[in-house]
């Protein structure tokens, strides 16, 4: 309503903020890193010609690397929610409460993929301040929320605005793109903080925001509390997160295929692949089906059915209204984790081939979800790439499915270790990037 009086004018959030503020934390990341010194003489080839690339030019020494972002206590005990680009790759965590208490963490939950990560205070009371979850579905646009952190480190920081929109999917910042935007202002050090609705419970935690300068112009992005309850449930089990898989790929329906598929507008999700013995494959979906919910809450893109089947509870099933032929359905695919059917055989190679310094690993649709790769495909998938290793040089990227060597197709681990003690005049290679095939040759 329209206030009518000069006393409904006067409203004050600071009820609020006086229930939720001091369960928001300054999150202190402590990283040593080597950094090479370099004389100022490295460059000038005299001394180069003697001491080489190293000679005592180029010792290495310990440098300490600070970040700072927020966190969110969401039990007594003293769980935290935070980033996970906040403590990435830290070797000592600390926080700040609001009453100025500090306390050593450890890692609980570190998810790059939804990029949260989940802290546990050390040696406390078990009696701290925390902000109970909200339902982040029950959002819609023009709700007020306030956002709370430690914006470029000046001090815990309130500010107020409402949810310009609820399900952004291509901000670029985490696997899972569903966001909350808002135009509460978000700065630098917001990240991890928290958003509240007006009844003080948590919506969302502050991850990003759009900006050319720096600083807030008034489009922030912060996951949804709903995915938030997945990482925070995996940390009572063990630390390890499990989503649901079904099997199917996505696409997006452009106006293009609408038309060709004879809708009024672009809507749902077209299927292009099914894994064989899969949930959706049990459920009978098929490829050229159009999905256009999930559990009745319409999707219109990959990352918001993406996000829809994540936040459901593994063991528990998922009805997708489907356009089949013309023809609308309901399909009920049962909510599974990935399988590990072929055992990953982790191996790093090393030798001379140009797969030098790759991790890779059998490709089962568990390794698939893990690495963001298709679940149908089989054989060889890179883990990860060390810097400066011949298989970055190569170009190789975490995500790669090794297809062939040679002309010689690869099926596991074990024969590609066996085709990288080769020592062949040229290497020929055929990976499986994002859907495409590339194709190098490299001298040995």
């Amino acid at each position: 309503m329209v206030p009518q009086s000069a006393t409904q004018l006067k409203l004050s959030f600071a009820p609020i903020v006086k229930k939720v503020a001091p369960a928001v934390v300054n999150v202190y990341a402590r990283r040593v890193v080597s950094q090479r010194r370099v004389s100022p003489f490295f460059n000038d080839p005299f001394f180069r010609r003697f001491f080489g690339d190293q000679g005592g030019f180029g010792a290495p020494r310990k440098r300490v690397q600070q970040s700072l972002g927020s966190g969110v206590i969401i039990s007594a005990d003293g769980v935290i929610i935070t980033n996970h680009h906040v403590i990435k790759d830290a070797d000592e965590i600390r926080v700040a409460l609001a009453d100025r208490r500090e306390f050593d963490c450890d890692i609980v939950v570190d998810d790059e993929r939804t990029d949260l990560a989940v802290l546990k205070i050390k040696d406390g009371d078990g009696d701290f301040p925390h902000i109970p979850f909200g339902d982040s579905d029950k959002l819609v646009v023009g709700d007020v929320v306030l956002a709370i952190g430690n914006p470029f480190g000046v001090g815990q920081t309130v500010t107020q605005g409402i949810v310009s929109a609820v399900a952004r999917t291509h901000v670029g910042v985490s696997d899972y793109q569903f966001f909350i935007q808002t135009d509460a202002s978000i700065n630098p050090g917001n990240s991890g903080g928290a958003l509240v609705d007006m009844s003080g419970n948590l919506v969302g935690i502050n991850s990003a925001i759009y900006s050319r300068s720096g600083g807030s112009n008034g489009i922030g992005f912060a996951i949804p509390v709903n995915m938030v309850k997945l990482i925070a449930d995996a940390a009572k089990h063990g630390g390890k997160v499990r989503r649901p898989w079904i099997g199917a790929s996505m696409q997006v329906v452009t106006a293009d295929i609408a038309e060709g598929m004879g809708l009024d507008r672009p809507r749902g999700v077209l299927v292009t692949r099914i894994a064989k013995g899969s949930p959706a494959d049990e459920a009978h979906l098929n490829v050229g089906d159009l999905v256009l919910a999930v559990d009745g809450v319409p999707v219109e893109d990959p990352n918001a059915f993406g996000y829809r089947l994540a936040t459901k509870q593994l063991g528990n099933s998922a009805d997708l209204t489907v356009l089949s032929d013309g023809r609308k359905h309901t399909l009920s695919i049962k909510l599974e984790a990935a399988p590990e059917n072929v055992p990953r055989d982790t191996r790093q190679i090393g030798g001379r081939s140009p797969f030098t310094g790759a991790t890779v690993e059998n490709l089962s649709p568990a390794v698939a979800e893990e690495l963001s790769v298709p679940s149908d495909e089989e054989g060889v998938v890179i883990k990860s790439v060390t810097p400066g290793s011949p298989a970055e040089r190569v170009g190789l990227q975490p995500g790669d499915i090794v297809l062939s060597v040679n002309q010689e197709d690869v099926v596991n681990t074990r024969a590609l270790a066996s085709i990288a003690k080769s020592d062949p005049y040229v290497w020929r290679v055929e990976v499986s990037r994002d859907g495409r095939t590339l194709r190098f040759a490299v001298r040995g």
